[in-house]
């Protein structure tokens, strides 16, 4: 995630994350530094878990990821529910740019992630 500069800095920062903990990310984005603090607030391992926003740039953000598994592959989906602030601007903002670019940064992600464990 090299464009985004995106780094764990606080919280759980290394290895597995569990129910209840939290996790600080810094990254870059609009040319911003943005910090956002999200807390596991469902694991149902291996089947899925949930993180929220606690602290962070939107008024509400939650991010459901999936796994299912079949015949030795895994497969994630991830559902992302956002608002953002600011009222009737923020949700201007929400169906202009936020939908999109949101969509691909988790595409990206999830392309790296894959690599990522392909090396492994």
């Amino acid at each position: 995630m090299a464009h985004t500069r995106e780094k764990a800095i606080a919280g759980t920062t290394t290895g597995l994350i569990s129910l209840g903990e939290q996790v600080t990310w810094r990254a870059w984005h609009f040319g911003l530094p943005i910090h956002m603090t999200s807390r596991i607030v469902e694991m149902e391992s291996p089947d899925h878990f949930v993180d929220e926003q606690v602290k962070g740039p939107f008024r509400r953000f939650r991010h459901v990821h999936e796994f299912s598994h079949d015949n030795g592959v895994t497969t994630m989906i991830d559902r992302i529910q956002f608002a953002a602030p600011l009222g009737p601007l923020g949700r201007l903002v929400e169906k202009l740019v936020l939908e999109r670019y949101l969509k691909k940064l988790i595409e990206t992600r999830n392309r790296f992630l894959v690599e990522e464990l392909a090396e492994e």
